[in-house]
This record gives C-alpha cells, structure tokens and sequence, in this order.
C-alpha cells in the first residue's frame, strides 16, 4: 500500500496581478483554478518521486472530482479509496502579490464525515500493509481517531500535518501519538502560544527543542520560509535544514512537498536531518519561478 495519506481534498482559485499589486485596489491579473488540498498535493508530490502512494479522501460526484482522480491516478497514485460524494471538496481562493506571497484568502472546507464510515468498512484492509501514514490533522476528530487507532494496531507511524492550526490547538493530545509533526513558524507559535517570527533558525530549533519536550511530543518540524527547516526530537536532537534558493512566484504546494519528502524520508530509514533536506529539495521543485 505504501505510504496512505488521508485527508481533504480542495479546488484552489488564485489569481496573479499582471502589475504591481494595489491592496485594496482594482488589480487586473490572471486567474488558474487547479486541484489543490494539502493531503491531495502530498500523495501526488510522493508520487511524483516513482513511489506508489495510496490516497483516501473524498471529491465531488461531477466532473471535477472525477478529474482529480484521473490526475491521481495518471501520477500512479492508489485510488480505489477516493469516495464520490455530494460537496465533497472544499475551496481555496488567495490573491497572490508580486512577490508570490498570499495577501489574502477565503476557504471554504468540505464535510469529511464519510470518511467515518470509509474506514469503519474497509480501515484494516488500508492500513493493514502500509508503509506508514500521512494524516490531516484538521479532519474530523473521529476519523483522526479511527487512524490513530488502526495505527497503534498494525504498528505503523504517522506523520501529521495542518491546514487549519485553530483546529489543530483543540486536540493537543493527539499531537503525543504522532510520530512527527510539521508546521510552519507562524502556526507553531500559535500552537505554543508565542511569536517565533523573530527568531534566527539556531534560535528556533532550541525554542522547539524545549517545546516538544515539555509537550512530550516524538518529534517536531517547523518551515520558516526562505530560512528552511528546524527540527527537534524527544530525545534530544535538534538541527536546522537551509532552503533550496529560487527565484519565488508562487510558493502554494511547497509546505506540503516539503512534508511530502520528511514523510518520505523518516518512512524509508532517514533521520531527522536527511528526511527534512529531502523535503527541501521537493519543496523547491513545486515553487513557481519567476
């Protein structure tokens, strides 16, 4: 099975200012819509390095939703688990600016509660074989639940990530039976309760260090952009990953590459530090340039 990522799937509307961008203004520009979601974009970055994930998730009953199992499945990406269900992806709609940062944006999240029952009937043969597992943190609480106990079970890892860290606050305790969890620096402090956005990455990494202990977490990764990646263990270990340089347009996609390669490392026998280079360097393919 590989490694099973679980989690929403999105359509992401942005729209491109085609001259300097006025907030507030009128800004004639351009407008893609594309398939997005953190979990979506996660199984296809995995399948886009020759692995074979397995993605369980749920799209609409039309043809977008049918598109984006299409796509999954011309990346090679196991689908037999995608349900098509009425409303079943959410929306994603951000303004870029010139300097391909998100200046604003409005989601909209899907009902994932089917995916109850997906895993009440079929969670064993999932999970069952896999390599290990990617999980939305975000979801519905019962089916984190549901994975977190298949997962003690068949005695596999999961590898958590956000895309709604107000949500992720109301469930702390999930975050002791996770085997690693990537956030970027914003969200961590909102996790912690503080402002990291001053913080150096040697700084960080120790600030985190302390965090994960006294959280009696297995481990902890935070991006900080144009500054890379640190990362903090229970037992003591912590470090910090640079970034890949590139000319930014568009950075969507890269938070999740770059979970998409620590997953893949810290699954197939890297340590901390390999695992977060790896995300880096995925992280940098997905990055529109200039």
């Amino acid at each position: 099975m590989g490694i099973v990522v679980i989690g929403a799937v999105f359509v992401d509307i942005k729209g491109y200012p085609l001259s300097t961008y006025i907030p507030g203004g009128r800004n004639a520009g351009r407008i893609e819509q594309v398939h997005g979601g953190v979990s979506r974009n996660v199984a296809e970055d995995i399948a886009n390095v020759e692995l074979r994930p397995t993605f369980v998730g749920l799209v609409d009953d039309t043809g977008m939703g049918l598109d984006v199992i299409e796509k999954l499945n011309n990346h090679k990406v196991n689908t037999r688990f995608i349900q098509r269900v009425p409303d079943g992806m959410g929306t994603w709609l951000a303004i870029f600016n010139n300097d391909g940062d998100v200046c604003a944006a409005i989601s909209k999240r899907p009902d994932t509660t089917p995916l109850i029952g997906l895993l009440e009937e079929q969670g064993d043969e999932i999970f069952r074989d896999c390599d290990s597992i990617a999980l939305e943190l975000d979801l519905e609480k019962e089916t984190v639940k549901q994975t977190l106990r298949y997962a003690k079970k068949y005695g596999k890892k999961v590898y958590a990530v956000v895309s709604n860290m107000s949500i992720a606050m109301e469930r702390r305790d999930f975050l002791q039976q996770i085997d690693c969890f990537v956030c970027n620096q914003q969200e961590a402090g909102l996790l912690f309760s503080d402002d990291y956005e001053h913080l150096a990455p040697s700084q960080m990494a120790q600030v985190l260090a302390r965090n994960v202990h006294s959280a009696n977490m297995t481990s902890m990764v935070v991006t900080m952009g144009a500054q890379g990646a640190v990362y903090a263990t229970n037992d003591g270990e912590e470090g910090w990953c640079p970034a890949k340089k590139v000319d930014v347009k568009d950075t969507t996609g890269a938070g999740d590459a770059f979970f998409a390669g620590t997953v893949i490392g810290l699954t197939y026998g890297k340590g901390m530090k390999q695992a977060c280079q790896i995300g880096a360097m995925l992280a940098s393919s997905v990055i529109v340039t200039t």
